[in-house]
């Protein structure tokens, strides 16, 4: 049998996840209570999780929106997903 902690080991990201069942999250829970380590592993998990959202909301953000890309850009990479190449400069002119 494994030790709790890694037993919780393996029950983080699901328990992250939220898609443990009811019996394995009160487990999960009591054990974070109790284990200094794995609830630091947990706000880790957790912190970590929200950094990743936040900066890629970010990077969709700032991301250019289709209607502000240029005609000329817009044609170019039309031409690449129409004909599987890009086009050459005379094709755009």
């Amino acid at each position: 049998m494994l030790d709790p902690c890694a037993h919780c080991e393996e029950m983080m990201q699901p328990y992250v996840d939220g898609v443990l069942t009811e019996a394995e999250r009160v487990e999960a829970e009591a054990h974070l209570a109790g284990c200094s380590y794995c609830a630091r592993r947990y706000r880790f998990e957790e912190e970590l999780r929200h950094f990743v959202k936040i900066s890629a909301e970010a990077e969709a953000r700032s991301a250019p929106h289709p209607a502000r890309v240029s005609p000329r850009l817009r044609a170019f990479f039309k031409g690449v997903s129409d004909e599987g190449r890009r086009p050459s400069r005379r094709d755009g002119e």
